[in-house]
């Protein structure tokens, strides 16, 4: 439908399904981050683990998402893509319950396998039905809300999760994120997917139209965008960082005095990428993509230099230690919501539209193992020195994806992208 805005036409983007997937979305991310920053609290209340098993042990979590990806991927562009959303949507749900009755560390971590295995599939089948509904016109601002139902979830998850900690039990906990889930199922199982090779005429127009028509033979690019290598990279030493602090910022403000209020540093996260996501997301379908992720770069890059400082602020002065906490926050969520919609949009740029699916499952198997390496790296920093390092790494490992975007990812996109 083309409806026209100060005398401009424009595609809708706002439908029923859009809405119902973005609602699908918050409720299953919001279940993710409820339990997030407990998990490494669950391991150590409930089952007396040390700090480096804890980031091996929820790392397996992440190898499990890495080991769907590649073929969710493939999968997604073969055959229909709700069916394969309901079904990893129901597994996802169904493993909530299962930790309740997880009554040993072993069937906790057959329980995070499991886990995984449906996260992977099902984040990757969201975010290629989510681009089947919209208009490929509104390609980036679609995928900015989207993603800002991640950010809303992300506002309220964890610090729900935590404040559920300090006052009721684990299973609790659980509960409530089994509820999300199945009301998240329900919103996704009235979405209604167009067939996933009907085009609008601006797609037909693309120069790989006629990739669609052709059958290819199975090969390691259905599996993985071999094009989108340089980027990944570069996307995969952003997230390694990002894994450290989505899961142990908590344990980092306990350990440098901060006791109160560490789930308002997952809020002011996620407020920075709200807003940022929205302005990325227009931006991105103007073609400001690369400019876009390299701004973001430079902002984060200065987030995790500050964040390792705050444990020495915190001895200098607390009320600059503090500020500077939640300070870095809104700004990393800045920086890393300006990214993520441009990301997205590079790797589905690289793509023709029937590896649509690979593309999707390529740029979040970069993100992946980059949270994967943060897990082990954090766990292992902060049992044999101290989280402050392992932040002040990070920044390095910025610096160096910044180097790596704007000498290769950059020029080499500017080569071969379709769209």
């Amino acid at each position: 439908m083309i409806i026209k805005k100060n005398g401009i036409k424009r595609e809708r983007l706002i439908t029923q399904s859009y809405c119902l997937i973005l609602a699908a979305n918050f409720l299953l991310h919001f279940a993710f981050y409820l339990l997030l920053p407990i998990l490494p609290f669950y391991l150590m209340e409930v089952f007396n683990t040390e700090e480096g098993t804890i980031g091996v042990i929820l790392a397996l979590y992440t190898v499990a998402t890495l080991t769907i990806r590649p073929f969710s991927g493939y999968l997604l562009d073969t055959f229909a893509r709700k069916p394969l959303y309901l079904i990893a949507y129901i597994v996802f749900a169904a493993v909530f319950g299962g930790y309740i009755i997880a009554g040993t560390i072993t069937v906790f971590i057959i329980m995070r396998i499991m886990h995984g295995v449906s996260f992977g599939m099902l984040t990757v089948a969201g975010n290629t039905l989510v681009i089947d509904i919209m208009p490929s016109s509104r390609r980036g601002e679609g995928l900015g809300y989207y993603g800002l139902a991640n950010n809303i979830s992300m506002a309220v998850g964890p610090m729900t999760g935590l404040f559920l900690h300090d006052y009721y039990s684990f299973n609790t906990i659980f509960i409530a994120a089994l509820l999300s889930c199945l009301l998240g199922y329900a919103a996704a199982a009235a979405i209604k997917v167009p067939d996933k090779h009907t085009e609008s005429k601006q797609e037909r127009d693309l120069p790989d139209h006629k990739e669609i028509k052709k059958a290819e033979p199975v090969s390691l690019d259905r599996f993985f965008l071999l094009k989108g290598v340089p980027a990944g990279i570069s996307l995969l030493l952003l997230s390694i960082p990002y894994g450290m602090t989505a899961t142990y910022v908590a344990v980092y403000a306990r350990n440098i005095g901060i006791e109160e209020g560490t789930g308002l540093f997952f809020t002011m996260l996620a407020i920075g990428m709200a807003t940022s996501r929205i302005f990325s997301g227009r931006q991105v379908d103007k073609g400001h993509i690369t400019k876009l992720i390299t701004i973001g770069m430079f902002v984060v890059c200065g987030c995790f230099f500050a964040l390792s400082s705050c444990d020495i602020l915190m001895d200098l002065n607390p009320t600059i230690g503090t500020y500077t906490f939640f300070g870095v926050a809104l700004f990393m969520g800045t920086g890393f919501g300006t990214m993520f919609p441009a990301f997205n949009a590079l790797f589905i740029s690289l793509a023709p539209n029937n590896k649509r699916g690979t593309a999707t499952s390529t740029y979040l198997i970069s993100w992946d193992i980059g949270i994967g390496l943060g897990l082990i790296l954090g766990g292992y920093i902060a049992q044999m020195n101290n989280l402050s390092n392992a932040y002040f790494l990070g920044g390095c490992l910025v610096v160096v994806s910044v180097i790596l975007f704007i000498s290769k990812a950059t020029p080499h996109f500017n080569r071969n992208r379709l769209k």
